[in-house]
C-alpha cells in the first residue's frame, strides 16, 4: 500500500473503502486494517525516501526509475501480471532508458516462482518507500509503474518469448519429483484443477462466502481424466487446499494435491504438462508462462475486459447462467448486457440479479478435454459449421484492436450443443 494521503479526505476514499469490507467481510476487513498499520510504519521510512526521489526527477534526463509493487499474494496475479510486463518490455511499450524496482505488495504465495521472477526482474524492499514517496510528491507519478490487470489489450503476450525456465539443478529436482510421483521417466501427463470451498477457505473463509460461485465439484472432471489415461496420459490433480480426495483407484491419475504437494512442484508441474485442464482460479495462469496449452472449463467472466486475459492455442468453456424465476439459460447476450465488464464479482451479485450458475457437465468437460489433446495432436478437424458458430459467439463482444485475430476458442462441442445461448 502506498502513502496516497491526498486523496484521504475524499468522502469517495471512504465509501469505497466501506463498501468493500460490506461486500467482502471480516477478510477484506483484516487486509484493510493490516495495511493501515504497514502505512504507520512506512511513515519514518518514506520521510526519508522523500529526497532520494527528488535527486531521481532531477537525473531523469539521463535515466528514468520508477517503482513498482508486485501483486504477489494471490498466484494468478503473481504470474499473469508479472508476465505481461516483461512481454510488454520486450514490444517496445515501456521506455528503453528506465530501470524499473520492483517490491513485494503482499505475502509471497510461491516461493519457486518468486525466485524465478528474481532472474528476470530487480525486486528489493527499498522499492516500497521510494514507491510510496513518489505517490505522495505532485508530479512524482512518472516514477511510478502502476500496477495493472493482466487483460493483454496489445497482444504481446503470443508474440514474446517465455521469461522463466529452470536450472540445471531444479530440472533435475523437478525429474525426482515425477518419478516420486509414479511417472516413469518422459512420461506425458496432464494437469486438471478445479477451485472448491478451501480454495480460499482456509486463510479468507469470509472471501469464499462471498466469491463461492467461482468453485467447482472436481468430480465432474473425472471422466475427462479416464479418457486422458486411455489415450496415454498420466493425470495429475493440481490444488494448494481441497476438500476432499479423488475418489479413483486408476494408478495414473494422481492426486497430487492430497499426497505430494510443494510450492517448487506447483511450478513445474505447470510448466512440464502437456496441457493444463483447469477453471478460473489462479493456477491455471501459470502453465502460460511456459506456454503450455491451457482449456478453461467452467469459465465464468465472458465480457471482453476478462476474455482479453486469454490468448490463441486456449480454449474454454463457461458456465451456463440460469434466470431462476423463470426456469430458463440466460443467452450469451443477456448475461453480458446483466454483468457488463468486471460487474460480476460475488455471488450476492447473482443473487440480486435472481440467477444461478451450472457447471459445466462432465460430457462437456470430456469433449473439451478431447478438443485440446487433438489440437494439441495435430488430428483435430474443424467445420464451417464449427468456425460460423465461433464467429457468432465472438461477435457479441465486439472486440477490437491487437487481439481481434488472435482470439481464444469455445470448445466447439459445447458451442453445437447450445446453439440457442448465440441468439
Amino acid at each position: 500500500m502506498s502513502l496516497q494521503l491526498p486523496h484521504l479526505h475524499r468522502a469517495s476514499f471512504w465509501s469505497r473503502q466501506v463498501h468493500q469490507v460490506r461486500q467482502g467481510g471480516l477478510a477484506v476487513l483484516r487486509r484493510k486494517c493490516s495495511s493501515a498499520l504497514r502505512l504507520l510504519v512506512e511513515i519514518p521510512l518514506v520521510t526519508a525516501a522523500i529526497p532520494i526521489v527528488l535527486l531521481l526527477r532531477a537525473l531523469r534526463p539521463l535515466v528514468l526509475v520508477r517503482f513498482s509493487s508486485l501483486n504477489c499474494g494471490a498466484i494468478g496475479a503473481f504470474a499473469g501480471y508479472t508476465e505481461l510486463y516483461l512481454c510488454e518490455r520486450d514490444a517496445g511499450l515501456h521506455p528503453q532508458r528506465s530501470i524499473d524496482i520492483f517490491h513485494h505488495g503482499y505475502s509471497v504465495c510461491n516461493q519457486q516462482l518468486n525466485k524465478m521472477w528474481k532472474r528476470q526482474i530487480h525486486i528489493s524492499p527499498l522499492s516500497r518507500p521510494l514507491y510510496s514517496a513518489a505517490n505522495l510528491l505532485p508530479g512524482g507519478e512518472v516514477h511510478v509503474l502502476q500496477r495493472r490487470d493482466d487483460r493483454d489489450i496489445n497482444g504481446v503476450i503470443p508474440r514474446s518469448r517465455a521469461h522463466l525456465s529452470f536450472t540445471a539443478k531444479e530440472d533435475r529436482w523437478g525429474q525426482d519429483g515425477l518419478q516420486a510421483l509414479g511417472l516413469p521417466p518422459g512420461a506425458p501427463f496432464v494437469c486438471v484443477y478445479g477451485r472448491d470451498e478451501e480454495y480460499k477457505g482456509r486463510s479468507s473463509p469470509d472471501f469464499d462466502q462471498h466469491n463461492s460461485f467461482r468453485n467447482v465439484t472436481i468430480h465432474n472432471v473425472m471422466s475427462a481424466a479416464e479418457e486422458l489415461v486411455k489415450r496415454g496420459y498420466f493425470v495429475i490433480r493440481m490444488g494448494a487446499a481441497v476438500s476432499e480426495a479423488l475418489r479413483t483407484t486408476n494408478p495414473m491419475i494422481i492426486d497430487y494435491a492430497t499426497k505430494a504437494r510443494s510450492a517448487f512442484m506447483d511450478i513445474y508441474l505447470c510448466a512440464r504438462c502437456k496441457f493444463f485442464l483447469g477453471d478460473t482460479a489462479g493456477l491455471s495462469v501459470v502453465p502460460r508462462l511456459f506456454r503450455r496449452p491451457i482449456a478453461f472449463h467452467n469459465y465464468f467472466a465472458l465480457a471482453s475486459r476478462n476474455v482479453l486475459a486469454l490468448h490463441p492455442g486456449e480454449l474454454l468453456i463457461p458456465k451456463k447462467v440460469r434466470r431462476i424465476d423463470e426456469h430458463r439459460l440466460m443467452t450469451f447476450r443477456e448475461f453480458l448486457e446483466t454483468f457488463p465488464g468486471d460487474s460480476l464479482k460475488y455471488t450476492s451479485d447473482l443473487e440480486r440479479a435472481g440467477v444461478e450458475c451450472i457447471e459445466n457437465t462432465p460430457e462437456e468437460i470430456l469433449s473439451l478435454a478431447i478438443e485440446m489433446d487433438e489440437r494439441r495432436n495435430g488430428t483435430w478437424q474443424t467445420t464451417q459449421e464449427d468456425e460460423d458458430l465461433q464467429r457468432r459467439f465472438w461477435s457479441l463482444l465486439d472486440i477490437k484492436g491487437p487481439v481481434e485475430e488472435s482470439l481464444p476458442r469455445m470448445g466447439a462441442e459445447f458451442l453445437r450443443q447450445n446453439q440457442e445461448l448465440l441468439d
